[in-house]
């Protein structure tokens, strides 16, 4: 049996992060063979990471990625938020968003893509996963781009440089001033980060989210008493309300509420010298639509003292 010294075990723990004792015992497994150590402990980590895949990861960053007139955003989620401000967590993140640029929004397609420096994007949450010690996901990415234009971008309370909680794309299709419209849309991009449109107009509402809503507003004047021939011009003009509090056009606009996001577009055009059309937006919440799971502490705890009695 090779002899394995602290300088070994060291050099080993720099290199893969994992445990003083779990290094010692992949030295010694492997009769001190470095690099097939650090198989071991990726073995012993993606073993791990399974078992850490139960755990709920709501939190994380999400990040945005421009190159030209194509952008993507991508949410990668951690159990807790301390792991976002952990350079290791934001360097996967940026190397996944950098292989979706390129790869596409499938998320399948993206953990079997090959992450710079070696290896998958999905060998490489995992074994992040057995480093940090911490469940982590890739959830989603979505790809937006302009023909002609600008890509204009606003993360809210960045962790970092283009990652934060809260991450917005927008994308101006003109021929337009490109400063110009980069600054306009940089407020438009704030303007969705705070107002959360679902579309850039009606046309791009769902059509079954139509229907829920004329359903229950005619209910509700039903409720009322109100005539049935009446209801029906009664919810359509409901409809348009709705569009106007859920469509970005029609959205008051955050820099100024007397105009719409719409009429403020088109009283840019002339600055930027030429029509402008919002051509799409993405807005990523981190963990929006994640069930959390809610921890009883004292249940735990006292559930471990039944276990070890």
């Amino acid at each position: 049996m090779s002899n394995i010294t602290a300088a070994m075990v060291k050099e080993l723990r720099e290199q893969t992060g994992a445990g003083m004792m779990d290094c010692k015992a992949a030295l010694t497994e492997t009769a001190g063979d470095l690099e097939a150590a650090v198989d071991w402990l990726r073995k012993k980590g993606l073993s791990k990471a399974a078992k850490k895949a139960g755990r709920v990861a709501a939190e994380g960053l999400v990040a945005l990625l421009v190159e030209g007139n194509k952008g993507v955003a991508v949410e990668v989620n951690s159990e807790t938020d301390f792991v976002a401000r952990n350079p290791e967590f934001q360097d996967l993140v940026s190397g996944i968003a950098e292989v979706a640029l390129n790869t596409g929004e499938d998320v399948e397609a993206l953990k079997a893509a090959a992450f710079p420096g070696g290896g998958t994007v999905e060998e490489k949450i995992s074994a992040t996963v057995a480093k940090i010690g911490e469940n982590m996901s890739l959830r989603r990415a979505k790809i937006v781009s302009v023909g002609q234009g600008a890509l204009a971008t606003y993360v809210h309370n960045p962790v970092v440089a283009n990652k934060g909680r809260i991450g917005v794309i927008v994308a101006l299709e003109s021929a337009g001033n490109a400063e110009k419209l980069a600054e306009l849309g940089r407020q438009i991009a704030m303007h969705v980060a705070s107002s959360n449109p679902v579309a850039v107009d009606a046309a791009g509402v769902d059509a079954a989210t139509v229907e829920r809503e004329k359903t229950i507003l005619a209910e509700k004047y039903r409720e009322q008493g109100k005539p049935e021939a009446a209801i029906a011009k009664i919810v359509e003009s409901g409809i348009k309300t709705y569009f106007k509090e859920v469509t970005l056009l029609e959205q008051p606009f955050i820099f100024d509420p007397s105009k719409s996001v719409g009429q403020a577009i088109k009283e840019s055009e002339g600055a930027a010298g030429g029509p402008i059309k919002v051509a799409g937006f993405i807005r990523y919440a981190l963990g929006e639509g994640i069930e959390k799971q809610e921890s009883d502490f004292a249940a735990e705890v006292a559930a471990q003292a039944g276990h070890a009695a």
